[in-house]
């Protein structure tokens, strides 16, 4: 009953959208350093500086991000824009978030465009890095995600069947799999629920429920109606909306589930998507906007500012439809302990999903030789152990890729 009128309350708005959107842009523009550096601009701006919300309600709102799937520092600020100034608010701060990077990351596809870069010797340090990148990835998520005997046995039972059957069905279904061996494997592993009073209002029960059910619809009937119809357009919706539904932690984690949906397909080289790769690390704002670059580049249609549009809205849709359905229900998310549950099964088949994809595409495209794999060890020890910034592995490892090809030919 409680939360059913928490869910019928409707706050008083101390704000506009367009007051959100300039803050946005703002960090839009000045924030480098991938999603944990985000976080903490947006702490200093939105809790510390402006003080549209209390310690306790932005920790509750990264905790929400962090348990469920896309770009979790844009969703926070998404999260945070909805509280100020409603639906409208969510997306100026979307927007503002978002724009500066996707627009240079377009510019950029539209310059390279026509270019012939396959062979070179930068562009091949630049797959081997992202091999140390994903292998990093999927190590982090490993270690909180599954870390014991049987979530790390969902992991590992997830990987080997998306190996064997690569394909879009595959993934969801491996998700769906997921959840119910949450439901029935790690219903004792999963603790108390965490302390905390946030209560998330001002979206009416209707409005959740219907973007709920809009997300599991098109999650599922995307793959069905890409099938069906073979129109490259749907193709493309339905790529980057899975994409955008499966990742979780964002930043980094969305490269090998990106590179597994638009290399086999043709719709792009390696070569190409490396090189954008290589160009996001040097943007601000959020590493998503690469799908930008991705539905620019791409061939055949969609492609340019049109294809560049569909990739990204594509990419955030599901971040839009999962807040406005769960922040209402937050309070009874955070205390279902079925619903950790299985959240926690299908946390466990994304680190397989990941982990086969860090073998195909991602390792087999690029470690050919020995000294790949040498390049390859050198740059996961300074992203693992010495903590240095993925950019500048980024360039490292394009200068060493040119300089190994100079020396062995």
């Amino acid at each position: 009953m409680m939360a059913a009128n928490q869910m019928n309350t409707t706050p008083k708005r101390a704000g506009s959208a367009l007051e959100v959107l300039g803050a946005a842009a703002r960090l839009g523009i000045m924030s480098f350093g991938g999603p944990i550096a985000h976080l903490g601009y947006f702490h200093e701006e939105y809790v510390v500086r402006r003080k549209w919300l209390d310690e306790q309600s932005y920790a509750d709102l990264v905790a929400l991000c962090q348990m469920i799937p896309g770009p979790a520092s844009s969703q926070v600020g998404i999260a945070i824009g909805i509280e100020r100034a409603g639906l409208p608010g969510g997306l100026a701060a979307w927007v503002g978030f978002t724009l500066p990077s996707a627009v240079a990351m377009v510019v950029f596809a539209l310059l390279v465009r026509g270019y012939s870069v396959a062979g070179a010797g930068w562009l091949h340090g630049l797959m081997v890095v992202a091999v140390a990148v994903v292998a990093q990835a999927v190590w982090t998520m490993a270690r909180t995600m599954a870390a014991e005997a049987r979530r790390a046995s969902i992991a590992f039972s997830a990987a080997i069947v998306s190996v064997l059957l690569p394909s879009s069905i595959t993934q969801v279904s491996l998700i769906a799999a997921g959840a119910i061996a949450g439901l029935v494997f790690l219903r004792s592993d999963v603790g108390d629920a965490p302390e905390g009073s946030a209560s998330f209002t001002g979206i009416g029960r209707t409005a959740a429920f219907v973007c709920l059910a809009a997300f599991g619809t098109l999650l599922v009937g995307l793959p069905v109606l890409r099938a069906a119809t073979h129109s490259q357009w749907i193709a493309a919706l339905d790529s980057f909306y899975r994409t955008g539904s499966l990742v979780f932690g964002g930043g980094h984690v969305v490269l090998p589930l990106l590179q597994r949906e638009v290399i086999p397909p043709g719709w792009m080289t390696n070569a190409t998507f490396l090189s954008g790769y290589g160009a996001a690390q040097a943007v601000p704002g959020p590493l998503f906007t690469f799908a930008a670059y991705l539905g620019a580049a791409m061939t055949p249609a969609p492609n340019g500012i049109a294809g560049a549009a569909l990739a990204l809205c594509s990419i955030y849709l599901p971040s839009f439809f999962l807040l406005i359905g769960l922040l209402p229900l937050y309070g009874w998310l955070r205390g279902g302990h079925s619903v950790r549950s299985a959240l926690s099964g299908v946390n466990a088949a994304v680190v397989g999903i990941l982990l086969a994809a860090l073998y195909t595409p991602v390792w087999t495209s690029a470690i050919v030789r020995p000294v790949d794999f040498a390049l390859g060890l050198a740059a996961f020890l300074l992203l693992m152990v010495w903590k240095v910034r993925p950019w500048m592995i980024v360039v490292g490892g394009a200068i060493a890729g040119e300089a190994l090809s100079l020396i062995l030919t």
